[in-house]
């Protein structure tokens, strides 16, 4: 039985003889080493690199079949008021509707900043909306509107596209407007979840008895420039999500500068004026349960402000307190705020051994007093 190396040989040998013969045949010169033997083919200088592979075996990177996305889509639409909404209606159509009111000096686009977490929302199921306040980003700034208007706009743009009730995340200034639906409809909320949500009730901000020029004034420069507006501390944990401050800085652009105003501090002025009224908000007929978060180091609105809101809500809200965050609990903590949306409330979010897990809150404050575990995602701990 021949061995395979010596049939191997033998065929090479046979296939340099017909190339040969085929050469003479048709009048080509033969090149030289055409002749060459088995041994001599296999010599350093002719020899291919055994790591290269052949075209055959080589894989062919794959090109995508569709875009990335480059974030949520603002969209627009006629109301009956002759106004026009400009709004975001982001994730799958059967998921769990969430409305997100954004804080002051915020475009209907803010909630792309939580996208941070896209994916855990879009595992959640969450279907994310939000529409945009007078004067800011897209919106056209009519200085005789308020929060009704605010709360009439968005029934207007819920209906449109279908959605009857919803669980609405309102962030900081974004507090009063979330009171106002909540008053003026309270069975369109599924449940409402107020984080570091400044509150229409109690003391008002001390800027309320400054007039409208000076509020500009001290307004101007920040509303300028968004790194101002969007500045956070340099302990804040929202350091350190890749690209975080630029969305936040883009965002800033936006609200101020995308109909071509100029960072016009009008619509700014309008706002927090808005927030120094009092009275006309009942909420004793708000049945959907409520979410309170705050971060014990918030001098923007204060831990004290939870107090606040408790006088006002009809039945004791679930409370989370934070000590590692100040007015950026919202971004922090976002983690557990979407697990409370999607109707986990009975979890807790938090890191075990380099791992993102939702037990049960019992289990979970049991491995967070041990040491065994970290609030939140493992994503805060890389």
């Amino acid at each position: 039985m021949r061995s395979p190396a010596t049939t191997r040989s033998k065929a090479l040998g046979s296939l340099t003889l017909a190339a040969v013969l085929g050469a003479l045949v048709l009048g080509v010169s033969v090149p030289a080493g055409a002749s060459q033997s088995d041994d001599d083919a296999k010599s350093p200088q002719s020899k291919s690199p055994q790591s290269a592979p052949s075209s055959a075996s080589r894989k062919t990177p794959r090109i995508q079949d569709s875009f990335d996305s480059l974030g949520p889509e603002v969209r627009s639409a006629a109301l009956s008021s002759g106004r026009t909404a400009h709004y975001l209606d982001d994730g799958p159509r059967d998921g769990t509707p969430v409305l997100f009111i954004g804080g002051t000096g915020t475009s209907a686009r803010a909630a792309h900043m939580t996208d941070f977490f896209r994916s855990t929302r879009e595992n959640l199921n969450l279907r994310l909306i939000s529409v945009e306040r007078n004067g800011f980003g897209d919106t056209a700034f009519d200085k005789k509107l308020g929060k009704a208007d605010f709360v009439a706009d968005t029934l207007e743009v819920l209906d449109r596209i279908g959605v009857k009730k919803v669980r609405v995340i309102a962030i900081s200034g974004g507090g009063p407007y979330a009171a106002e639906l909540a008053s003026r409809a309270p069975g369109r909320i599924d449940q409402l979840h107020l984080a570091a949500a400044l509150p229409p009730f109690g003391a008002k901000p001390s800027y309320c008895a400054l007039p409208d020029s000076a509020l500009a004034a001290a307004l101007k420069d920040q509303i300028a420039d968004p790194r101002k507006w969007w500045a956070f501390p340099d302990d804040s944990p929202v350091k350190s999500i890749p690209g975080f401050e630029d969305t936040a800085f883009e965002e800033g652009a936006r609200t101020y500068n995308q109909r071509g105003q100029q960072a016009d501090p009008a619509p700014q002025v309008h706002e927090q004026k808005l927030y120094c009224e009092r009275g006309g908000v009942d909420l004793s007929k708000l049945k959907a349960p409520v979410y309170l978060y705050a971060g014990e180091k918030d001098t923007t609105v204060p831990p004290s402000t939870l107090a606040t809101w408790q006088e006002q809500l009809p039945a004791k809200p679930v409370v989370r307190k934070y000590a590692d965050t100040g007015h950026d609990v919202q971004y922090r903590h976002w983690d557990q705020i979407l697990a409370d949306l999607a109707g986990h409330g009975g979890r807790t979010v938090i890191c075990v051994k380099g791992r993102s897990e939702m037990p049960p809150a019992r289990e979970a404050a049991k491995l967070l007093s041990n040491g065994r575990a970290t609030v939140g995602s493992c994503a805060w701990q890389r």
